[in-house]
């Protein structure tokens, strides 16, 4: 049996992230554990970038609400903070710009690198879920698909794959906004 050192709390996050050796890191708390994100490369960033430039094109034009990028946590009904990629959150659901979001995102979205465990990934995804973010979307560099994750009617988690020639879509949380994969994942120079 593996026991646990201590679990920590959103108090605990606040003064870690205070301390001086931790400036310009980030940390995000999942259920009670603690964890660094890492600098992300440029594959990473430019994914993130695509992402963010096809969700503002389709949120901001018809006032939907806000786009956001891997700098804003948010801090979950279950007691975790997330820091996802980009996320996008509805005005009817938060009709100002907090300066600390204290809800999930309606959109989250993680681009998932080598370094990230498995099981790391699927508590990040549980976690969104169960707090009421209604799609994660999972960007996988390496293989080039993506994972849609949403709750089935009974309420367990279920994804589907996409590769990189299907086009992903905003399904019911942003009905008529589509991106195509093979737009996000960078080519090679002819």
């Amino acid at each position: 049996m593996v026991t646990r050192e201590r679990r920590y709390t959103l108090d605990d996050l606040r003064r870690i992230e205070s301390l001086p050796e931790n400036a310009g890191k980030t940390f995000e708390l999942i259920d009670g554990d603690l964890y660094g994100a890492p600098t992300p490369n440029a594959i990473h960033n430019f994914i993130v970038s695509q992402i963010l430039y096809a969700l503002m094109n389709f949120v901001f034009p018809r006032q939907l609400g806000f786009v956001l990028g891997d700098q804003t946590a948010h801090s979950l009904p279950n007691g975790d903070e997330l820091i996802p990629d980009a996320s996008f959150v509805s005005f009817q659901r938060q009709p100002s710009l907090p300066e600390r979001f204290s809800i999930t995102p309606d959109i989250a979205v993680e681009v998932i690198s080598p370094s990230n465990r498995e099981r790391d990934v699927t508590a990040k995804v549980e976690s969104y879920l169960e707090s009421g973010t209604a799609l994660v979307w999972l960007f996988y560099p390496i293989s080039r698909v993506v994972e849609v994750w949403r709750r089935a009617e009974d309420g367990a988690p279920k994804f589907r794959k996409l590769t990189e020639d299907a086009l992903l879509d905003g399904e019911d949380v942003l009905p008529g906004f589509t991106l195509a994969l093979r737009d996000v994942f960078p080519v090679e120079a002819p």
